[in-house]
């Protein structure tokens, strides 16, 4: 007997499948992050992070053209200063790497939305998120200096600021520094539920801002704790946080959804370093169709539910989709 229902009627030719698409992928979803550094004239390769560079003011400038020319319209930076200090002074310096590039940035293509992210890592000597005391990370004394840092930005000329930090109650001092120095249009995406995650490896290379000591589980979320992200994203909503990010994306999926499903706020999540080197890695090795799996990984976190993918991979995509 012949089965009744044939689904594959609907999958026989790629008009018909674009037709019925589920989930579809638009540059417009992507935000490419940067890495800028001091000096002029350097553009160097990151050696486990192909086709990403530390970049100087002059050649970030140069890359944000292309991104833009891709209809990508966003970029998040990081920054990798000339100056590292027990307090991160760097981190908040009116004339600090990030804030140049802020507004070199906005002042070639002011309609790309710069977008930074607010931490002390790259800028501490012992490359923790915050200010150290006998060995621990100081959650509210750290607030102090997040908030300097997130003013800085929105006084270069910054679109959105991103906390990564993972302090207890930094959505909210931001926020208020923000309002009090008059930048109450200033929006927040939160790093609301950022991992303790071994995928974050290649970055820390990037950023040059491996910790010199420990680790970071003391403010970072456990990989094994899904319920938990609920109260991250509940929490930095109600300090005022306008999005919620998670962070990794691809071993993280279901934490997308949850979050997606539970929260009416639009959502990002952060396809991170580790998720694009393994694909590059097999990718050279000839063990895998590249563009394929980066195409399907970055479907996937669509599908889960994020509005918003931070990639590595997202000119490489753009070229794509505009085929």
């Amino acid at each position: 007997m012949f089965p009744i229902h044939r689904p594959r009627r609907l999958r026989k030719t790629e008009t018909i499948r674009r037709m019925l698409r589920e989930t579809s992928l638009f540059p417009d979803n992507f935000i490419y992050p940067l890495f800028v550094t001091f000096g002029k004239g350097i553009k160097k390769e990151i050696s486990s992070m192909p086709g990403c560079f530390q970049e100087s003011v002059d050649e970030v400038v140069k890359n944000a053209k292309e991104v833009y020319s891709l209809g990508i319209p966003s970029v998040l930076l990081f920054g990798i200063p000339e100056h590292k200090d027990e307090t991160g002074s760097s981190a908040y310096d009116e004339h600090g790497v990030v804030q140049d590039a802020v507004r070199a940035i906005k002042g070639a293509i002011p309609e790309l939305y710069v977008i930074t992210d607010v931490c002390m890592c790259e800028y501490t000597s012992h490359g923790h998120c915050g200010l150290v005391k006998d060995g621990e990370v100081q959650n509210d004394p750290t607030l102090e200096l997040l908030s300097k840092e997130a003013v800085s930005h929105a006084r270069a000329g910054v679109d959105m600021v991103a906390p990564s930090d993972m302090m207890d109650g930094r959505v909210e001092a931001i926020r208020f520094a923000l309002d009090e120095e008059g930048f109450s249009e200033v929006p927040i995406m939160s790093y609301a539920a950022k991992y303790a995650s071994a995928f974050y490896g290649p970055f820390r290379e990037a950023a040059e801002s491996a910790p010199q000591f420990g680790d970071r589980r003391s403010y970072q979320m456990d990989p094994a704790n899904r319920r938990e992200a609920l109260k991250e994203a509940a929490l930095d909503i109600e300090e005022g946080a306008d999005i919620i990010m998670i962070k990794p994306a691809l071993a993280y999926l279901d934490i997308i959804s949850d979050v997606k499903d539970a929260f009416d706020v639009p959502v990002a999540a952060y396809n991170v370093s580790g998720e694009y080197s393994l694909v590059k890695a097999a990718g050279k090795l000839g063990w895998i169709d590249e563009k394929r799996i980066m195409m399907e990984i970055l479907t996937s976190i669509k599908r889960a539910g994020a509005d918003l993918i931070l990639t590595y991979f997202a000119k490489e995509a753009a070229k794509i989709l505009r085929k």
